[in-house]
Order: structure tokens, then sequence, then C-alpha cells
């Protein structure tokens, strides 16, 4: 299993031909508590760069962008019922969706956790 990071503060975990997506510790602590997921529909297809959600907290609403192009084929139904998660668990039970990769060569351009841990500060 693969872990990747994007400059906006997304993380992914890759297995297969299929990409776990959620924030990052670093995105959930600048937020604060959230308290509202909007997550993809199942089948959607967006690009990378795309904006595939949206997590609204006390503080702010930000966009989660689409980490790789691909088909939406799992949300997280606990995060929509618990928004919570994403702070108590973003690297776990606080994932947003699944997507099946269209093109696996573009995890190459995304950051190593070395890399990210560098950006994040």
């Amino acid at each position: 299993m693969t872990i990747k990071y994007t400059p906006d503060h997304e993380w992914l975990s890759v297995a297969g031909d299929i990409a776990t997506v959620g924030i990052t510790h670093h995105a959930q602590d600048a937020l604060g508590d959230v308290v509202f997921v909007d997550l993809p529909a199942i089948g959607t297809a967006l690009a990378q760069k795309d904006v595939a959600g949206v997590v609204e907290s006390v503080k702010a609403a930000a966009d989660v962008y689409m980490p790789v192009t691909g088909e939406i084929v799992e949300v997280n139904e606990d995060l929509r019922n618990d928004p919570s998660l994403a702070n108590s668990d973003p690297l776990g039970a606080g994932w947003f969706f699944k997507v099946k990769l269209s093109n696996a060569a573009e995890l190459d351009a995304l950051l190593d956790e070395t890399a990210y841990a560098a950006l994040a500060g």
C-alpha cells in the first residue's frame, strides 16, 4: 500500500487501482472542528484537481480536491453521519471517498510523506 499527499492537504492510500482519499492531520488541524462534509456521488468521474467535495468546520469551509483522475466507487457514509471523524481519525475512519484510478502515472507527481511534512511544516 502506497500513501501519497497533495500540496492541498489531501492524502491517498493506494491499493491496486483503488485509492482511498481523505484530508491530512494538518488540514483538519487548520480547519478546527469539522461539522459537515459534502461527498461526491458514487459513479462520478472527476479529473485531477477537480473539486470533489467540501469540508466545513466551525472556522471555515474548504474544498476537497481530486488528487488523481478517476471514478468515485465508494463514499464514507460514517463520515457523512459523524463529520468529527475527520478530526479524530483523519487518516483512518475519517476517510472521504474511494476512487478507481484512470491514470496511475499521476501518482508519480504527488508528494511522499517526507516531502509533505516539509511542505506542511
